[in-house]
């Protein structure tokens, strides 16, 4: 933009939008990218954001792997890595992600103490109260207080938590099906579940944090297995995700190695007893949705994870809600891939990094007073 764009959108006069420009051109922010010309009168000269001003450091953390991308002050991504999970608890794990943060770092030539924002996504809600996160399902050791300390250690007090499908909703309003919806609920169905509520264009987590937990939902089997992993991660996750496909598949008789992805691909091969488990998954799914649509009401519901982006699971999805839910939302399977956590902690960073450039001082003008 020209300095006469500038002028008239911020309706400042033309002198101090040269003098603001100047400030920020000294202080690595700005850079002049050309000129316009074929317009009356001189040349305009023309500034852009120099993009590496800041950087924003985006890190997932599953159960079989961590994943995690770099992106510049203008949101381009610069490098993206993942490393499969090989850490029992939360000691190891944190090492692993420091190992994945230093491989990205490499690759795009910063320091680990140049990056200017970190933002970690994680099953689980923060507890003030422990000073450490709750609800972290399949995690092991992930929720002791000592897990936060040396991840603060690592990548800096200013290290920001976000639930990781938080994180994947945020992608969506980003990036995939959320653009210009103003409520959405984005609803992963995998090897865990959860669900982000954005309402009113804004990500709501309620008071405790807890809002999307929907894993706790009151919805499953009576199966003694399920029962005892339900008091570690609750009823509906323990049922409808991947260990609960699992399990509903055996119950059948299925036998050999069996996996919710062999479970959906049996069924889609016309194997009568795996589909019976995809029909009860998909009215598992459908319940749960239909609890968010008579609370929430959101306009659209996006339906994620591995089993969520499963081929023709939608339908049956669908098929099953018209059944329960008083008003149908649009279902939309997610446009993104694995990433998406990423992807969201990496707009949720881009935000407070642009927050912490801005709010450094300006170094003062030549002969300022």
């Amino acid at each position: 933009m020209s300095r006469a764009d500038l002028a008239r959108i911020s309706s400042l006069s033309k002198p101090t939008v040269s003098g603001v420009l100047a400030d920020l051109e000294r202080a690595g922010l700005v850079r002049v990218s050309g000129t316009r010309t074929g317009l009356p009168g001189p040349a305009a000269v023309l500034y852009e954001i120099r993009p590496e001003a800041g950087f924003v450091l985006g890190l997932d953390v599953g159960r079989k792997y961590l994943r995690g991308a770099i992106g510049d002050l203008t949101g381009t991504v610069r490098a993206r890595a993942s490393l499969r999970s090989q850490a029992a608890g939360g000691h190891g794990r944190v090492a692993q992600l420091v190992q994945l943060a230093e491989q990205l770092c490499a690759e795009v030539g910063v320091d680990l103490p140049g990056i200017t924002q970190v933002v970690l996504g994680s099953p689980g809600v923060y507890d003030p109260g422990r000073d450490a996160l709750a609800l972290a399902g399949a995690l092991t050791g992930w929720e002791r207080p000592v897990v936060l300390t040396q991840l603060r250690r690592a990548f800096g007090a200013d290290l920001v938590m976000v639930n990781d499908v938080d994180a994947a909703a945020l992608a969506e309003r980003s990036h995939g099906h959320g653009r210009q919806v103003d409520s959405f609920a984005f609803v992963s169905v995998g090897t865990g579940i959860g669900m982000g509520l954005v309402l009113g264009g804004r990500l709501h987590r309620g008071a405790h944090g807890a809002a999307g937990e929907i894993g706790y939902l009151p919805l499953g089997h009576e199966d003694s297995s399920d029962a005892r992993d339900a008091r570690r991660r609750g009823s509906f996750e323990a049922a409808a995700s991947a260990a609960g496909i699992v399990r509903a598949a055996r119950r059948t008789g299925m036998r050999g190695p069996v996996s919710a992805r062999h479970v959906f691909a049996a069924a889609d091969k016309g194997d009568e007893r795996a589909a019976k488990v995809v029909a009860a998954e998909a009215l598992l799914v459908a319940k749960a949705i239909c609890a968010v649509v008579t609370v929430a009401d959101p306009d659209l519901v996006i339906l994620g994870g591995g089993i969520g982006q499963a081929a023709g699971f939608l339908d049956a999805v669908r098929r099953e809600l018209r059944h329960l839910a008083p008003v149908q939302p649009e279902l939309r399977v997610s446009a993104l891939g694995p990433d998406a956590v990423v992807d969201g902690c990496l707009a949720a960073g881009l935000d407070r990094a642009w927050e912490l450039v801005t709010a450094t001082p300006l170094p003062e003008s030549p002969g300022a007073a």
